[in-house]
């Protein structure tokens, strides 16, 4: 058998990384550009407000919810194995979301995405790392991490494209030739790997348990905003999300295959990584949808134009994630995590003090879309590199799933909220109530910087923590 070279592995991995980012960035792209196909879909389809909203809220609560549960199937079933999984029930879910002829048909087609983006996500990046020697980790991550920043960059405008040379239907159809070449590549380059100590069935209770707590939850979030968030149905779902999360969590302290692997709580550099990702999480997703609202409910930009407008930021954030993860555990990852925040937190901070009705995009959105950007290659992938720092490689997929979930509760939780404020604010004036929103997410970004310096460990500990995993 011929055995390859130094430069042929190193050639292979970095085409590993390629693939896992990609599918990656798909996913993302998928979240950030369906919001300019809303008006589309409302007229083609006669979709109500009602409809729209579960367009969006059946693919959070469907990725959210089978996260933990992938993450473990991960691990224990074959990492590469799962993501081609994802990708192809991805494909189907976008293939039917594309030919739908009704809102109910779309809305089943989006939980089909939701669930095949949650079984990739955890397996893109763990079947990657193993490809890599330890010290290069946090740069992977960081080269990984930048794909959700392109993704977020390109959504807007590549959907705005879309509708205005072809129809909404192309924003779901164009991932199936992008998926299958994915599930070509993926068994060329990338290895198979997985926990081999994980063994055994999973909990027969946990595993529905954290599945339906998760899934309730988010529910109670994302449609607290129509339903009110004192109505009887959002307080029976955040009642019966906590009461299935209780169970999963008395499960997990005593069943040998816990769906929530709580040992990962042991380590300080995950918990505080988990937490404060929530933190930045929150405030950024409320950002992006309103920069969005900025632009053209506020200053009048038609679609295309709102799209191209976005880019800035994300695009630096792309351009900056690898450089930045290359550095993390030279300057320490909690000073970055500060530095990120406390950019982030600066963006809303101008708009709130410079935005005005007239439209002033050069000197006002683009030096806080910048800000934002600098503060997006500063946390995403470093809050990754930190969570998964004292990590088994054999346990990757699993850490990784339950720092993705703790994040899609921030998102969910960060356009519900950001939303309640703005309405709240509507009745004193649209700009008004622009200023409250971004108050919102400025104090949610100066809470999470302070979280950070408080609760991370410094440079010196997490690489003596590291060292006592190793040993």
């Amino acid at each position: 058998m011929e055995q390859k070279g130094p430069v042929q592995v190193e050639r292979r991995a970095w085409m590993a990384l390629a693939v896992s980012t990609l599918a990656a960035l798909l996913t993302v792209i998928d979240i950030s550009i369906v919001n300019v196909a809303f008006p589309s879909i409302r007229r083609d389809l006669g979709a109500t407000e009602a409809g729209l909203s579960w367009v969006l809220s059946g693919y959070s609560v469907a990725v959210g919810a089978f996260l933990l549960l992938a993450g473990r199937m991960a691990d224990k079933e074959g990492r590469r194995r799962l993501f081609m999984i994802g990708v192809a029930v991805f494909i189907v879910g976008s293939l039917a979301s594309g030919l739908a002829p009704t809102t109910g048909w779309l809305i089943a087609s989006r939980v089909i995405q939701g669930i095949g983006g949650s079984i990739l996500s955890p397996a893109s990046l763990s079947m990657v790392l193993p490809e890599f020697p330890h010290e290069r980790h946090s740069t992977v991550i960081g080269v990984w991490g930048a794909s959700a920043a392109l993704g977020a960059a390109i959504g807007p405008s590549f959907g705005a494209v879309l509708l205005d040379t072809l129809s909404w239907r192309w924003v779901f159809l164009v991932n199936v030739p992008l998926g299958l070449i994915i599930l070509i590549l993926t068994p060329r380059f990338v290895h198979e790997s997985r926990d081999p100590e994980a063994r055994g069935r999973f909990d027969l209770v946990g595993v529905p348990a954290g599945t339906l707590g998760v899934a309730f939850l988010l529910l109670a979030v994302v449609q607290g905003g129509d339903w009110g968030y004192l109505s009887n149905r959002t307080i029976l779902a955040a009642a019966v999300g906590l009461v299935f999360i209780g169970v999963l969590v008395y499960r997990s302290m005593v069943h040998p295959r816990p769906l929530l692997d709580l040992d990962l709580f042991r380590f300080r550099s995950f918990w505080s990584a988990a937490a404060g990702q929530v933190f930045f999480g929150t405030a950024f997703i409320a950002v992006v949808l309103f920069n969005t609202l900025l632009l053209q409910e506020l200053w009048g930009w038609s679609a295309l134009a709102a799209g191209f407008g976005v880019v800035p930021g994300p695009a630096l954030a792309a351009i900056l994630g690898g450089p930045v993860g290359s550095v993390a555990d030279r300057i320490g990852h909690r000073n970055l995590l500060v530095v990120g925040s406390l950019s982030a937190a600066a963006s809303p901070l101008m708009l709130l003090t410079r935005v005005g009705e007239q439209s002033d995009y050069i000197a006002t959105m683009l030096p806080a879309s910048l800000l934002l950007g600098v503060g997006v290659a500063c946390s995403f992938a470093t809050f990754a590199s930190l969570g998964l720092k004292e990590v088994s490689p054999t346990r990757y997929a699993t850490a990784s799933a339950t720092l993705r979930t703790t994040s899609q509760v921030g998102f969910a939780s960060g356009v519900a909220i950001a939303i309640a404020v703005f309405q709240a604010g509507t009745s004193k004036g649209f700009l008004v109530a622009f200023d409250r929103a971004w108050a919102f997410m400025a104090v949610t970004f100066l809470v999470g910087a302070f979280f950070c310096a408080i609760a991370c460990p410094p440079r010196s500990k997490v690489q003596a923590m590291v060292a006592s995993s190793a040993t």
